[in-house]
């Protein structure tokens, strides 16, 4: 049996709440774009899409990503507004955060899990984002200087394999497993 699934992390309610209350205040730019926006309850970052894994490379994926993870807990700032296309057919507007190296690292650790079990990582780019709205490609959306201003921390302190299935409003996640990140050894 396979399952689509991606590394990720976990938003706490109360990033939850401040990112929806944004999404809020956003859809009054929406203008009839046909925009999907994402339930609070699905919000997330994205550290690397694994596509779809059997049900063995979970246990795999478990086990390696606890004998390599190094990263220690650290903060994520979402600090802006994005909206690029995803695909021919699907955009997005997305919480962006800033790419420095803590996140780059956590990164680049998930996709060596994914390499080493086997799986085939072919993703790009890594923009590290939490998706606010999906909304075909072909539509007139345009980021103005009147949007709220987005200013959140994001504490990464966990990493957690997500199964993604089609749901009836948009994708429905279930975490297959969870691994906190180490704690600095104090010398």
């Amino acid at each position: 049996m396979k399952v689509r699934a991606f590394f990720a992390l976990r938003l706490p309610d109360r990033v939850s709440r401040q990112l929806s209350n944004f999404a809020d205040e956003l859809c009054e730019f929406d203008r009839g774009l046909d925009a999907h926006w994402v339930d609070s309850s699905s919000f997330h970052l994205t550290l690397c899409f694994l596509g779809e894994i059997s049900i063995d490379q979970v246990e795999e994926l478990q086990s390696r990503a606890q004998e390599i993870l190094s990263s220690a807990p650290f903060s994520v700032q979402l600090d802006r507004i994005g909206y690029y296309a995803v695909s021919p057919k699907l955009s997005v507007i997305a919480a962006m955060a800033r790419l420095d190296s803590d996140i780059a690292a956590l990164h680049n650790q998930m996709v060596q899990v994914a390499t080493d079990c086997g799986v085939e990582y072919t993703e790009r780019d890594f923009l590290p984002h939490v998706t606010l709205a999906r909304l075909p490609s072909d539509n007139q959306f345009s980021l103005d200087a009147e949007q709220p201003v987005l200013d959140l921390n994001l504490p990464a302190d966990s990493i957690v394999l997500l199964q993604s299935r089609p749901g009836e409003k948009g994708s429905v996640y279930t975490p297959l497993f969870e691994i906190e990140l180490p704690q600095p050894v104090a010398n």
